[in-house]
């Protein structure tokens, strides 16, 4: 496993992380059995948030009894000092720990920026609870390309966690600047929400960036660890090969699709935004036509129920026209 130090947090961590958002799809005897092969492989990074229901929950039981063996990072939608006080007591909790080594401010718009760092904002729970020792240093998580641009110039930000993958390279500029400033780099997803099909050359690709302190693609099976193990340990130049399946992935996939972050949840007609892409997906680039038709066709919600009201794409940050892609999708299926 090849580690490195995390910028100016001088965390040792390992490249190849752990990201816990699938976690939630299994339970907390699988997540221990996980965390176990983490501490076998050498992966101590692992990354979560208050927003993955129960991951920290299940993390923390895990961890119990080697929570020492492992940087702990997780993030919290909080905007005010109060409401971040509250969540890094609740963090702490699930967590069952006395401090937590990375704590970031998950995804916030260029507003939530400005309240963040005004007095009662966000940013002074966080310094106080530096100060206090019940948090290691200070991060933030970010999607928009205007905003990593501003990061990078806070005095206080000590990571940036942004999008980067073989489809999304438009960090990369900035990704060069937090190696310059000493700012660590996580790379969040390497496989752009799972819309990349083939995990190891994602995670090659990623490798390659010297740039890049950090990958943390979601995992929740050994079988998935022991192959995104095998992929970040491969640092051998990127075979002709291999640049031309990444070029074949960037022409398939382009720019405009849906990377399951679930962030324009929730719709107010109920429709599963997501879904309808990924059932979309698994028919055009997958050839699962009658499966995924099948699967669409029992939804009780499809994409025709779709009302227009455009509050999914507020909530975007990839700013997709969510509703021109639902009647794509509409289109596609006949409802």
């Amino acid at each position: 496993m090849e580690y490195r130090i995390l910028g100016k947090t001088g965390l040792k961590v390992s490249r190849l992380g752990f990201g816990g958002i699938p976690i939630q799809r299994i339970d907390a005897e699988g997540t221990k059995v996980l965390v176990q092969k983490l501490l076998e492989t050498g992966v101590n990074y692992i990354d979560t948030a208050r927003g993955y229901t129960v991951s920290e929950e299940y993390l923390g039981y895990a961890l119990e009894g080697i929570r020492d063996k492992f940087i702990i990072a997780t993030k919290s939608m909080a905007r005010t000092k109060e409401a971040m006080v509250k969540d890094i007591d609740i963090s702490l909790k699930n967590l069952r720990t006395d401090y937590i080594d990375l704590y970031q401010i998950h995804n916030p718009t260029a507003a939530d920026l400005e309240q963040v760092q005004a007095p009662g904002g966000a940013l002074e729970a966080l310094q106080e609870a530096k100060a206090a020792g019940k948090i290691g240093h200070i991060g933030v998580t970010l999607h928009s390309v205007d905003l990593f641009k501003q990061a990078v110039n806070f005095d206080w930000v000590e990571t940036i966690m942004f999008p980067y993958n073989i489809v999304e390279t438009q960090g990369e500029k900035y990704i060069r600047i937090c190696a310059q400033k000493d700012i660590g780099f996580i790379a969040m997803k390497p496989l752009a929400g799972g819309a990349i099909d083939d995990a190891s050359l994602a995670l090659r690709f990623i490798a390659a960036n010297p740039d890049v302190t950090v990958a943390i693609p979601g995992m929740a099976k050994i079988e998935e660890l022991e192959q995104n193990d095998l992929a970040m340990s491969d640092t051998s130049a990127l075979r002709t090969e291999e640049l031309e399946k990444i070029q074949n992935i960037r022409n398939t996939l382009g720019t405009q699709f849906c990377r399951r972050c679930n962030y324009c949840a929730p719709c107010s007609a109920g429709i599963s935004i997501y879904s309808m892409f990924l059932m979309e997906g698994y028919y055009n680039r997958y050839n699962l036509q009658d499966w995924a038709t099948a699967r669409y066709m029992a939804m009780d919600k499809t994409a025709s129920d779709c009302i227009g009201c455009g509050a999914c794409e507020d909530r975007c940050p990839y700013n997709l026209p969510i509703r021109k892609m639902l009647k794509k999708v509409e289109k596609l299926f006949g409802k």
